[in-house]
């Protein structure tokens, strides 16, 4: 990869490690806008009918361009576990290795669930709240998660279950933002 630090030094030598670095830019830049394009192209991240986690992990992971040791460490998990996820040594994910893996990945942590149980995502049960009566930080009420549910049992007010600004599934409500665009859940969110 070509550094500030690496061209200004390189830029005093001859011409022919100019050229050298012409060439690595070029190299990278073009390295990056593949991925770019691919990313755009393979914008549903949903996993497929019989995929497998290790196989659903692998393939957005290099849909983003991002290596096992990257991808581990914006996870916050070991890359030891990320190997026998991958590989299929690993079945079910701790909350934390969801959790994270949903904030890198950039997908709700409702996909590793219904692949893990290789059910549809809509079978999965999704994260809801009432926006009037539920108070950020806190679990939302279990009768909220009800599949069945669309208004609060409290108050009649309609649930939420998507952020308003990225149109993400709610991961959790451990935080009052949405961990993937940073809007706050409480004061903008739509069902």
């Amino acid at each position: 990869m070509v550094t500030v630090a690496s061209v200004i030094v390189n830029l005093s030598a001859s011409s022919s490690n100019k050229l050298e670095i012409i060439v690595d830019s070029i190299v990278f830049y073009k390295h990056t806008f593949k991925h770019c394009l691919v990313n755009i192209l393979q914008g549903d991240k949903s996993p497929n009918s019989g995929e497998t986690l290790g196989g659903y992990i692998k393939r957005i992971r290099l849909s983003l361009g991002l290596n096992q040791r990257d991808l581990a460490a914006m996870a916050t998990i070991h890359l030891q576990s990320l190997g026998k996820i991958e590989r299929g040594l690993t079945a079910k994910l701790s909350s934390h290795s969801k959790t994270g893996l949903a904030s890198a990945l950039q997908v709700p942590v409702e996909y590793f669930e219904a692949v893990s149980r290789g059910t549809s995502i809509e079978s999965v049960s999704m994260l809801k709240f009432c926006p009037s009566c539920w108070t950020p930080g806190n679990p939302a009420d279990p009768m909220w998660m009800d599949g069945r549910a669309n208004f609060c049992f409290i108050c009649g007010g309609k649930l939420c279950d998507r952020c308003s600004h990225c149109q993400q599934t709610i991961s959790s409500l451990k935080h009052h933002f949405c961990p993937f665009c940073g809007s706050p859940y409480k004061s903008k969110l739509i069902s």
